[in-house]
């Protein structure tokens, strides 16, 4: 992270902060890459604006300069990361700022991508072009520190999702449904910025959960359905086996009858075998791991009490999303309550109330 001490005007912030509600916009729908918000001026007027591509290409500054009509010499580019100066899929966007005689480049924050990080800089001056950084890096750090912590760890951010009723219950066979309708759009907001969903075989038996993102125009932006199924007991007359196939549902699994492997694979779905803890148990961080490796970078979990039970004593989510309803539920043969998992919500230290305009919920974000 820069500790330079270049000044900035209000002007400069102004448009960097449009460059960071591009990157906003986008957060979550970029793939493997980061999103990245980009804003040219010229003359003292905005002349194009570029956001990262949805699945992480174009890049936003390529975006930017292709949207452009009019020459380019002699403007000034503001992005909220560091532009990427080495080939991949793509030539590097610093190429193209020097080719397109950009006078001026402010980035906010150092990629950590070691292919990258911190050679632009040095790059773009040895071409005469001035260049700055550290604008606003407080705020664009903390926008790209799931981007950060996917990079160090190779895992995705892990966001829980629990609901609570008034009196503390998670479930009850007597009554499935806990949170009010503001809360569910809510949770598919969630859906849309998470690249994956997790859930086991238990909770989907028992909701017959769709698992997709329902806000309207949005539904294309449903995260791929990863299940936790120990034995393949997934019901086949569930919504989720009658939709699924190769791109959109993965199930790791441990044992299961060879007849019912085959017929699940028949069916395209993904399956991954994977090893238990103490015979009973997924080993969470290690299907983390070979999620990162398939492009998961942002994972949400609605488990039910054992799954987001263990997210919780183990530490992996990185933030979990507690909806506190207003309503009581009534204890029925079956039920599970929230008092056990109260010790461990103290692992996570940072607490925010979201506000919220509709409904009788209470929402609240802890984040370690």
């Amino acid at each position: 992270m820069s500790t330079r001490k270049d000044k900035f005007s209000q002007k400069d912030i102004k448009y960097m902060e449009l460059a960071l509600n591009l990157a906003r916009a986008r957060n979550g729908l970029t793939g493997v890459n980061p999103s990245v918000g980009c804003v040219i001026i010229k003359n003292d007027e905005i002349i194009s604006i570029g956001q990262t591509g949805l699945d992480g290409r174009p890049h936003a500054e390529f975006n930017a300069i292709n949207d452009c009509n009019e020459s380019l010499q002699g403007s000034k580019m503001y992005i909220t990361l560091e532009p990427c100066n080495h080939y991949g899929k793509t030539p590097p966007c610093t190429n193209l700022i020097i080719k397109k005689k950009i006078k001026e480049v402010l980035y906010s924050v150092d990629d950590v991508d070691k292919k990258v990080s911190r050679k632009s800089f040095k790059i773009l001056k040895s071409k005469g072009i001035i260049v700055k950084k550290g604008l606003l890096i407080n705020k664009i750090a903390d926008f790209y520190n799931n981007y950060f912590f996917n990079r160090k760890f190779k895992t995705p951010y892990v966001t829980g999702k629990i609901a609570v009723s008034k009196n503390n219950l998670i479930y009850s066979n007597d009554k499935k449904k806990i949170t009010d309708v503001h809360s569910d759009k809510f949770t598919h907001l969630l859906r849309y910025k998470n690249d994956s969903l997790m859930i086991s075989s238990t909770t989907l038996n028992a909701d017959n959960s769709k698992l997709n993102c329902r806000l309207v125009g949005f539904e294309k932006f449903s995260p791929k359905r990863i299940i936790l199924d120990n034995n393949l007991k997934i019901k086949i007359n569930s919504y989720i086996f009658k939709t699924a196939n190769k791109n959109n549902t993965i199930i790791f699994y441990n044992k299961a009858d060879k007849n019912k492997i085959l017929f699940f694979k028949k069916k395209g779905i993904k399956l991954i075998r994977s090893n238990l803890v103490n015979d009973r148990y997924f080993d969470l961080k290690s299907i983390l791991k070979k999620l990162y490796t398939m492009g998961s970078r942002n994972l949400l979990v609605e488990g039910g009490d054992a799954l987001s039970g263990s997210f919780l004593k183990d530490k992996i989510f990185n933030q979990f999303y507690l909806f506190k309803s207003m309503k009581n539920i009534s204890k029925s043969s079956v039920y599970k309550d929230f008092n056990h998992f109260k010790k461990l919500t103290l692992n996570y230290k940072n607490k925010r109330r979201i506000n919220s305009k509709f409904g009788k919920d209470s929402i609240t974000l802890y984040k370690r």
